[in-house]
Formats: C-alpha cells, sequence, structure tokens
C-alpha cells in the first residue's frame, strides 16, 4: 500500500520493497505478480526516477517470467502513467498496464494500448473527476466495461477482469464460454467475497486473488470504500462469518 510519495528516498525504499518481493518469489517459486502505483515509486518526483526504478523492479520481476502491473490512479496522472509505461514496455516485456473503463477517455486508451504487448487490466474506476469526464456507475458502465473486456477476450489478448461485481463475472463467463481465450485471469480482492471466487476457480476459470500489504493502510480502504462503499460492509459480514465458523480474531 502506497501512492503520492514526494522524496526521492521513500520512493527508493518503496522500490527496493518490490525488488525484494520480487527475489522472495523466485526464491519460494510462487505463482503470481506485482501490482504498483507509479506514484509510489516516484512518478511525482519525476518520470525518470519513476521509469529508472520500474526497469529495475521489471528486471528482477522478469528472472521468475513474473508479471508488474501499473495501476492507474487520478486522471492528471493518466497521460504521464501511460508514457511511463509504453517506454518501459519496449524494454521489459513482463510489463502491463491498468484502465479504467469510467472514463471517457479510455476509448482512445484502450485502442492504444490494445495494440501493444503488455497485458491489460480491466477496473471500472473510482477517482473523481470534474462533469463530463467520466461515466457514472450504473448499467451504462456495466455495459461498456463489459464491451472492453469482450474485446480483449475475443483477441485472447492477455488480461485481467479486476471486479467484485457477480452480475459482471457471469457476463465474462459467458463470454469466456463464447470465444474460448486462454490468456485471462480474473481478479479480486482478497477478503471481499471470496468463496464465490472460489467456485470459479473449481469449475475450472483462471482465478487470482489481489492482496495488499503495507503500513498505509487507511488510504487504501478509503479508496477501496470510496469505490464501492458497500464493499465495507461485505467485508464486516465475511469477517462476522469468519469468526462464527472458526471463533479466530480478524482485523482488517
Amino acid at each position: 500500500m502506497g501512492e503520492s510519495i514526494r522524496n526521492e528516498k521513500d520512493a527508493n525504499q518503496a522500490t527496493a520493497e518490490f525488488i525484494n518481493f520480487a527475489r522472495a518469489v523466485k526464491k519460494d517459486h510462487l505463482n503470481s505478480s506485482i501490482s504498483l502505483d507509479l506514484s509510489h515509486i516516484g512518478l511525482l518526483i519525476s518520470k525518470e526516477l519513476a521509469m529508472e526504478n520500474l526497469k529495475a523492479i521489471c528486471e528482477e520481476a522478469g528472472k521468475m517470467n513474473q508479471e508488474v502491473i501499473i495501476s492507474m490512479e487520478g486522471k492528471d496522472r493518466t497521460d504521464s502513467i501511460l508514457e511511463v509505461y509504453k517506454e518501459t514496455l519496449k524494454t521489459h516485456k513482463n510489463l502491463g498496464i491498468t484502465l479504467q473503463a469510467y472514463l471517457e477517455r479510455t476509448k482512445d486508451d484502450f485502442k492504444e494500448v490494445s495494440q501493444l504487448s503488455g497485458s491489460i487490466r480491466m477496473v471500472k474506476g473510482a477517482y473523481e473527476t470534474a462533469r463530463g469526464l467520466s461515466i457514472e456507475r450504473g448499467d451504462k458502465l456495466d455495459e461498456i466495461y463489459l464491451g472492453y473486456v469482450e474485446k480483449l477476450l475475443t483477441n485472447n489478448h492477455k488480461c485481467a477482469i479486476a471486479s467484485h461485481d457477480e452480475k459482471i463475472y457471469k457476463q465474462t463467463i459467458a463470454l469466456i464460454e463464447k470465444y474460448k481465450p486462454t490468456n485471462y485471469v480474473m481478479e479480486r480482492l482478497l477478503g471481499i467475497r471470496n468463496e464465490e471466487f472460489q467456485k470459479y476457480k473449481d469449475d475450472g476459470y483462471n482465478c487470482r486473488i489481489y492482496i495488499v500489504y503495507g503500513k498505509e493502510w487507511y488510504l487504501y480502504l478509503c479508496n477501496r470504500w470510496a469505490e464501492y462503499p458497500l464493499n465495507i460492509f461485505q467485508g464486516i459480514a465475511d469477517m462476522v462469518s469468519e469468526r462464527t465458523i472458526s471463533d479466530t480474531d480478524y482485523c482488517f
């Protein structure tokens, strides 16, 4: 957890942490990927620093054929994030990018990015924007999101479909059955409706649990809460359910 770092020392420390994780993956042969915010590794200081740190992480992760996924942040950072991504992808093929379906600009970004070899992680998006720059959550956004997903699955473009919406997953599965892609994964946060997610894995679909750690938990929790307020109630319900079953203490 972490973003919006504004001094080089902290950015380099975060980079070292990601590199240590990549080395641990290599040691233990874990099937995993790394997801990070560019502002966590220096983007707000300079694009050059962020790119230098990103390349170091990709280099280490690449030794285990591990993928690195750049998360998307506020709209004011989108251009810089895409610039760093496209430039770094030229030398590090184990790099992917996140796109936010709710932004009006994404239809153009998607056309460009989907022509590149890197993985695309589709999310709905949650950061607040000025009027006219984004689409509100609802049926229209769901349709747009699924449109992007269908294009990725049709072309078997390496991708992650990240959602906690069962309606989205049911329609995604219908698309998977129709197009038979092999280069996809469905993604969900640890602790949010994971029992349902396990059923998809048991049925043979590619699934990945998104796990976060670190000290800056409060900002991360606020971001997830803003993204979909019902997540907090689902998390509490899951915690209570688990405690009832095992009488084990949990915290989040």
